[in-house]
């Protein structure tokens, strides 16, 4: 397998297989993000992810289950190019139970319903979709391309065609100034589409970005250990989703809040009170990931 520049994957996809089907991030102006600052977009010819496939096969044998498609928005490509790949994957490797790309609202949205049931069939399972916010003013703010009806839009249009969605929220992202709004508005949205899975994820300023800027100069507050777990405890209380799971499955989160809305939402409540008790002292300082 060849791959180009850092490859990036969510943890749930720890234990698959990652061909390269894009390089880099087709929109690549969130303010808060670095993953692909020094990649040029473009999208790999599909006689080359199909070699790359065919030395996976070769290298691991056929006992491969779950495949993930990196780089960014890789849902970008063609419908018939992502339905030939997906094809040629599920021949090579008869036990595969599983293939994810990332994809975010905008770029769902420029696939139909018919094509989206095109890419199910051919074996899409799941996409992995950065929400971050269903916050216009924060949408707005980092620079994220999206408004928060095209992502129910997205995020109703992935659910109709049978695929799993993963939505990330960025705890943090609205700063102190709107952290009541980021996490109401987020809720609202995130109601409305019920999506499979819902993966929290807390903010750290990354150098060289513009958020991280705007933080050094004091025009981006930070919350507090205590702060974030108020956040997300608005978020819980406010949901209103049909069997989504809550997941904080990354190590920049202060606290593992985890269970299916609506059953677990008292014990998830529960817990985020229990972590509100603690001193502040004993959790990592805001501006500095665990990673």
């Amino acid at each position: 397998m060849r791959y180009e520049g850092t490859v990036y994957r969510p943890p749930s996809e720890a234990h698959s297989l990652l061909i390269q089907a894009t390089i880099g991030c087709p929109h690549n102006k969130c303010t808060f993000c670095t993953m692909y600052k020094d990649t040029r977009f473009r999208l790999r010819p599909v006689h080359e992810i199909k070699e790359d496939l065919d030395m996976a096969r070769d290298y691991y044998g056929e006992g491969i289950h779950s495949l993930f498609f990196p780089d960014g928005n890789t849902i970008i490509m063609k419908t018939d190019q992502l339905e030939e790949i997906f094809l040629y994957a599920r021949q090579l490797f008869p036990k595969l139970q599983r293939i994810t790309v990332y994809g975010s609202a905008r770029f769902v949205n420029k696939k139909s319903l018919e094509d989206l049931q095109r890419l199910k069939a051919a074996g899409l399972t799941r996409v992995h979709t950065g929400m971050e916010s269903g916050d216009d003013v924060t949408l707005e703010k980092i620079k994220k391309g999206v408004t928060s009806a095209e992502i129910i839009e997205a995020g109703l249009k992935l659910k109709q065609a049978g695929i799993q969605t993963s939505e990330y929220y960025l705890v943090g992202i609205g700063g102190l100034e709107r952290t009541r709004e980021h996490a109401l508005e987020s809720a609202r949205v995130l109601s409305a589409i019920s999506p499979d899975f819902i993966r929290l994820r807390t903010f750290v300023p990354v150098p060289n970005t513009p958020l991280y800027e705007d933080y050094r100069q004091g025009r981006f507050q930070l919350l507090s250990p205590h702060q974030a777990l108020q956040e997300v405890r608005l978020l819980v209380e406010n949901l209103e989703c049909d069997n989504s799971i809550l997941l904080s499955d990354h190590v920049s989160n202060y606290w593992d809040v985890q269970g299916i809305i609506p059953r677990d939402r008292q014990e998830m409540l529960a817990q985020i009170d229990y972590a509100l008790q603690i001193d502040e002292s004993r959790f990592r300082p805001p501006e500095i990931s665990r990673l």
